[in-house]
Protein backbone atom coordinates (compact mmCIF):
# COMPACT_ATOMS: atom_id res chain seq x y z
CA UNK A 1 0.00 0.00 0.00
CA UNK A 2 1.71 3.35 -0.58
CA UNK A 3 2.03 5.75 2.15
CA UNK A 4 -0.37 9.18 2.77
CA UNK A 5 1.24 11.90 1.79
CA UNK A 6 0.79 15.05 2.70
CA UNK A 7 0.90 18.27 -0.43
CA UNK A 8 3.16 20.86 0.71
CA UNK A 9 5.80 18.34 2.07
CA UNK A 10 6.29 17.34 -1.67
CA UNK A 11 7.79 20.71 -2.60
CA UNK A 12 10.86 21.49 -1.86
CA UNK A 13 11.01 24.60 0.27
CA UNK A 14 11.26 27.40 -2.41
CA UNK A 15 8.63 26.07 -4.07
CA UNK A 16 6.40 25.32 -0.84
CA UNK A 17 6.91 29.15 -0.62
CA UNK A 18 5.83 29.95 -3.42
CA UNK A 19 2.41 28.21 -3.35
CA UNK A 20 2.24 29.72 0.23
CA UNK A 21 2.11 33.14 -1.00
CA UNK A 22 -1.10 32.03 -2.95
CA UNK A 23 -3.04 30.56 0.52
CA UNK A 24 -5.75 32.37 2.62
CA UNK A 25 -6.23 31.28 6.02
CA UNK A 26 -9.81 30.34 6.55
CA UNK A 27 -11.94 28.36 9.27
CA UNK A 28 -14.82 26.03 9.32
CA UNK A 29 -16.95 24.91 12.05
CA UNK A 30 -18.07 21.81 13.20
CA UNK A 31 -20.83 20.22 11.01
CA UNK A 32 -20.13 23.16 8.24
CA UNK A 33 -20.48 22.01 5.18
CA UNK A 34 -17.80 23.07 2.78
CA UNK A 35 -18.49 21.89 -0.05
CA UNK A 36 -21.31 19.52 -2.47
CA UNK A 37 -21.07 17.08 -4.94
CA UNK A 38 -21.58 19.13 -8.66
CA UNK A 39 -21.29 22.37 -7.07
CA UNK A 40 -18.04 24.37 -8.91
CA UNK A 41 -14.97 23.04 -7.79
CA UNK A 42 -12.62 26.53 -8.04
CA UNK A 43 -10.67 26.30 -4.83
CA UNK A 44 -8.82 23.65 -2.57
CA UNK A 45 -7.37 23.50 0.99
CA UNK A 46 -4.97 22.00 2.88
CA UNK A 47 -5.90 21.17 6.74
CA UNK A 48 -4.35 22.59 9.47
CA UNK A 49 -6.19 21.25 11.99
CA UNK A 50 -9.61 19.47 12.75
CA UNK A 51 -10.98 16.91 10.76
CA UNK A 52 -13.47 16.67 7.55
CA UNK A 53 -15.40 14.00 6.05
CA UNK A 54 -16.17 13.64 2.32
CA UNK A 55 -19.18 11.91 1.79
CA UNK A 56 -21.31 10.87 -1.20
CA UNK A 57 -25.13 11.59 -1.54
CA UNK A 58 -27.02 8.07 -1.85
CA UNK A 59 -30.52 10.03 -2.02
CA UNK A 60 -32.58 12.97 -0.78
CA UNK A 61 -32.11 11.62 2.28
CA UNK A 62 -28.84 9.27 3.38
CA UNK A 63 -25.27 10.17 2.62
CA UNK A 64 -21.96 7.82 2.86
CA UNK A 65 -19.13 8.69 4.21
CA UNK A 66 -16.09 7.74 1.87
CA UNK A 67 -13.31 8.89 3.83
CA UNK A 68 -11.96 11.21 6.52
CA UNK A 69 -9.30 13.94 6.50
CA UNK A 70 -7.00 15.74 8.80
CA UNK A 71 -4.41 18.05 9.37
CA UNK A 72 -1.89 18.17 6.52
CA UNK A 73 -4.13 16.31 4.33
CA UNK A 74 -5.42 17.99 0.48
CA UNK A 75 -8.80 18.61 0.40
CA UNK A 76 -10.07 19.04 -2.93
CA UNK A 77 -8.84 17.87 -6.40
CA UNK A 78 -11.51 18.32 -8.55
CA UNK A 79 -10.34 21.49 -9.39
CA UNK A 80 -7.28 20.28 -11.73
CA UNK A 81 -9.85 18.33 -13.96
CA UNK A 82 -12.72 19.21 -16.35
CA UNK A 83 -15.91 19.79 -15.48
CA UNK A 84 -14.27 21.17 -12.53
CA UNK A 85 -16.72 20.07 -10.14
CA UNK A 86 -16.48 18.02 -7.04
CA UNK A 87 -16.87 14.53 -6.93
CA UNK A 88 -18.10 14.67 -3.35
CA UNK A 89 -19.38 16.48 -0.49
CA UNK A 90 -17.44 17.71 2.11
CA UNK A 91 -18.49 18.63 5.89
CA UNK A 92 -16.32 20.02 9.22
CA UNK A 93 -16.42 16.84 11.08
CA UNK A 94 -15.12 19.19 13.62
CA UNK A 95 -13.85 22.67 13.93
CA UNK A 96 -11.05 23.25 11.01
CA UNK A 97 -8.26 25.62 10.32
CA UNK A 98 -6.87 25.32 6.62
CA UNK A 99 -5.00 27.08 4.02
CA UNK A 100 -7.32 28.01 0.99
CA UNK A 101 -5.88 28.29 -2.36
CA UNK A 102 -7.94 29.76 -5.60
CA UNK A 103 -7.77 27.17 -7.87
CA UNK A 104 -7.08 29.73 -11.02
CA UNK A 105 -4.63 31.39 -9.35
CA UNK A 106 -2.44 27.75 -8.33
CA UNK A 107 -2.74 26.99 -12.18
CA UNK A 108 -1.60 30.40 -13.37
CA UNK A 109 1.92 29.97 -11.19
CA UNK A 110 2.06 26.33 -12.32
CA UNK A 111 2.02 27.61 -15.89
CA UNK A 112 4.76 30.31 -14.85
CA UNK A 113 6.97 27.58 -12.63
CA UNK A 114 6.53 24.34 -14.63
CA UNK A 115 8.73 22.17 -12.38
CA UNK A 116 6.89 23.42 -9.46
CA UNK A 117 3.55 22.35 -11.33
CA UNK A 118 5.15 19.10 -12.36
CA UNK A 119 5.65 18.46 -8.50
CA UNK A 120 2.48 19.93 -7.41
CA UNK A 121 0.77 16.92 -9.66
CA UNK A 122 3.20 14.03 -9.24
CA UNK A 123 2.07 14.80 -5.25
CA UNK A 124 -1.71 14.55 -5.93
CA UNK A 125 -1.72 12.15 -8.19
CA UNK A 126 0.27 10.42 -5.38
CA UNK A 127 -2.48 11.40 -2.84
CA UNK A 128 -5.12 10.51 -4.90
CA UNK A 129 -3.32 6.96 -5.75
CA UNK A 130 -3.18 6.47 -1.77
CA UNK A 131 -7.05 7.50 -1.49
CA UNK A 132 -7.77 5.32 -3.98
CA UNK A 133 -5.78 2.32 -2.27
CA UNK A 134 -8.00 2.90 1.11
CA UNK A 135 -11.15 2.89 -0.69
CA UNK A 136 -10.46 -0.49 -2.17
CA UNK A 137 -9.50 -2.36 1.08
CA UNK A 138 -12.35 -0.58 2.52
CA UNK A 139 -14.74 -2.16 0.16
CA UNK A 140 -12.70 -5.49 0.19
CA UNK A 141 -13.89 -5.46 3.75
CA UNK A 142 -17.19 -4.60 3.44
CA UNK A 143 -17.69 -7.09 0.80
CA UNK A 144 -16.29 -9.47 3.11
CA UNK A 145 -18.35 -8.54 6.06
CA UNK A 146 -21.52 -8.46 3.53
CA UNK A 147 -20.36 -12.37 2.64
CA UNK A 148 -20.19 -13.27 6.11
CA UNK A 149 -23.49 -12.15 7.40
CA UNK A 150 -25.06 -13.55 4.02
CA UNK A 151 -23.96 -17.40 4.63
Amino acid sequence: MTKAIKLLTVLPPPQRERLMALAREVSFPEDARIFEAGGAADRFWVIRSGAVSLDQRMNSLHRVTVAGLGAGDLLGWSWLFPPYQWDFGAVAFSPVRSYEFDAAAVLRLCEEDPRLGLTLVRGIAEILAHRLEMTRGQLMEQYAMHRRSAL
